[in-house]
């Protein structure tokens, strides 16, 4: 089982198509075709159902993929412990991060990390923080930074950065507008917009409420809050958000039966050293 046989099973998982699995790797496609069915012969078992012109991975394709992530992801690792010894942060990192966070926390440090180790090759992903934890605990990805999980996977290592209150929020003429001291019994009675069933931000909210034993009318759901606060802006209905977002396009509402905070923060796993590259973007974090 050699490392070229592992990146065209990657390769064609990622791309659905052999072509373009050879088109990606820079090889022909027969070349790719020989490395899959190499590593068939060597397994006895079958990667990859050809569905015409449709491909899909079976179980053990399924299960041998996430093997193949993590071994070329610690090679890579091994590559920049190499070039450290030059005492220089070089090689490549990939960062996954949620779009709030990405726009509302990092943009100065990026520029920072950026000027500091230009030598660096960034690939930063966006994706929901949900994906992003999978993909750490998976060894396909080093490092998140994310709105951390209530309850993290036993192989990951969460780390806080920011805490990130939510506040309850309306258009500026809704007519919660004018409520001094909302309760969750009044935000029954108007529609809501909320993240998407499964983020963890969601879930923060129902669990604010569920004390109470009100029934939450949702309107629409999506997984971006840039989304959800033009949304609650143009009367669409009620809804959190972190504070960092709430402005003039908004009226923050008032409760004491409701406190909400998200924690954003870094996710790794336990047993894997991290490399220069990530370490030197860790080291850049508020403590």
């Amino acid at each position: 089982m050699d490392i070229p046989a592992l990146q065209a099973l990657i390769a064609v998982a990622e791309t659905g198509s052999f072509s373009r699995a050879s088109e990606q790797l820079f090889v022909t496609q027969p070349a790719v075709s020989k490395r899959i069915a190499a590593l068939e012969t060597e397994l006895d078992v079958v990667l990859i159902d050809r569905l015409g012109r449709n491909i899909r991975l079976t179980e053990a394709g399924e299960n041998l993929l996430v093997s193949a992530r993590r071994i070329l992801a610690d090679i890579a690792s091994s590559c920049d412990a190499v070039r450290s010894l030059k005492h220089e942060v070089g090689g490549q990192l990939k960062l996954a991060t949620s779009h709030h966070i990405g726009i509302h926390r990092l943009p100065p440090i990026l520029k920072a990390y950026t000027q500091a180790c230009p030598q660096v090759d960034l690939d930063l992903l966006f994706m929901d923080s949900e994906k992003a934890c999978e993909l750490v605990s998976e060894g396909s990805i080093e490092l998140a930074i994310v709105t951390l999980p209530e309850t993290p996977a036993e192989n990951l290592d969460t780390k806080l950065i920011w805490a990130d209150p939510l506040s309850i929020v309306c258009a500026n003429d809704h007519p919660l507008a004018t409520a001094n001291n909302v309760h969750p019994k009044q935000l029954a009675q108007h529609p809501a917009v909320l993240p998407a069933r499964g983020t963890v931000t969601r879930g923060i909210v129902l669990d604010a409420i569920a004390p109470y034993d009100v029934n939450i009318k949702t309107s629409l759901e999506t997984n971006y809050l840039e989304t959800i606060k033009m949304m609650v802006s143009v009367g669409l209905g009620w809804s959190a958000l972190p504070l960092s977002m709430v402005d003039d396009s908004l009226t923050a509402l008032p409760s004491k039966s409701v406190s909400m905070r998200r924690e954003l923060g870094s996710v790794q796993l336990k047993e894997r050293t991290l490399g220069r590259a990530a370490q030197a973007l860790l080291d850049l974090l508020p403590d």
